[in-house]
């Protein structure tokens, strides 16, 4: 039985910028928690206000070296920041399989930067399904910037662009970043393009393979965002300062453009839908293990109705 929550008390002291509590309410999101319809609504009140910057990209490209650079980079300017690294799950406790401190040491002790490795848990998008819920705590406790940093890019792994204000898709040259780029789709969804490790062979060439896929996308419409190609060497801290310019530019377009609003109407509708989808396949599960389903299958075999039919027996039974 799940042990009862504090709720007001846990949202004010992670208000007041106790990292307990911070962790403890994304353990309540993770865990689903009774108690997280509670802690959801007691949160309405404070979130909406932080950057959501999306971080995505080839594994080796160098993602944690330049969130980590970007970190460093926001703290100068004295903002608090909240890092989201989603890792991959472990195949027998679910949980993150890299630490959350581990990567980014330089931090770890500064009260005004929560970091946490959340775990996919298999989840397709690169993304936990319990992520937006996730970066709602870090902006409700007062986090000016929420960096989500995800497991990689593939066909199916764009879904940080959804949940995002800005998305930063980082390449490195000599990976076949450019190729994989088109092919997976995330064209379309980077913000703001970056080449690390620019100080090798071919990053010259990855930028303007970049700009040249760009430049072929239908970019004519007036007042559209065009998204910049920036060279940074992260672990050196070269280029740093361009890509947050760069992100600066964009956030200021979503300002101007109403951008922003429409982006976070796309990111709620997907988060409404995302619980809801869970809880009908909670209440399918409730009728799998009774009779409802097994009997409409039944029916099925028996030639006494259709697949739609009882499909549609089963949504009434539901609804």
């Amino acid at each position: 039985m799940a042990r009862p929550v504090d709720v007001p008390a846990l949202v004010a002291a992670a208000r007041d910028g106790s990292p307990r509590a911070v962790a403890r309410l994304i353990s309540l999101v993770e865990d689903e928690h009774p108690a997280l319809r509670s802690v959801m609504a007691a949160l309405v009140p404070y979130a909406g206000h932080a950057h959501v910057i999306g971080i995505t990209g080839s594994p080796g490209v160098g993602k944690s070296t330049s969130t980590n650079a970007l970190v460093a980079a926001y703290r100068a300017r004295g903002l608090r920041v909240g890092v989201l690294a989603v890792d991959p799950s472990s195949p027998f406790s679910g949980g993150a399989l890299l630490g959350d401190r581990v990567r980014m040491q330089d931090h770890a002790l500064d009260p005004d930067v929560y970091i946490r490795s959340m775990a996919s848990r298999g989840h397709l998008g690169g993304l936990s399904w319990t992520t937006p819920q996730a970066i709602r705590v870090l902006d409700a406790a007062g986090c000016d910037v929420v960096l989500v940093e995800t497991v990689g890019v593939g066909q199916s792994e764009v879904e940080v662009a959804g949940l995002a204000d800005t998305t930063i898709v980082l390449l490195a040259p000599g990976m076949g970043d450019g190729i994989q780029a088109a092919k997976a789709g995330i064209l379309e969804v980077g913000d703001v393009f970056v080449v690390n490790k620019a100080d090798r062979d071919g990053a010259d060439a990855t930028v303007r393979d970049i700009r040249h896929m760009i430049s072929l996308g239908d970019r004519t419409a007036p007042n559209l965002w065009r998204p910049p190609v920036v060279k940074t060497v992260a672990a050196q801290g070269i280029g740093i300062d361009e890509m947050l310019e760069a992100i600066d530019k964009h956030w200021a377009w979503l300002a101007e453009h109403g951008g922003l609003r429409e982006r976070r109407m796309r990111r709620a509708a997907d988060e409404i839908e995302a619980i809801a989808v869970r809880q009908l396949r909670a209440r399918m599960g409730d009728l799998r293990s009774g009779r409802g389903v097994a009997d409409q299958a039944g029916r099925v075999v028996d030639g006494r109705t259709d697949p739609y039919a009882a499909a549609d027996a089963i949504v009434e039974a539901l609804t």
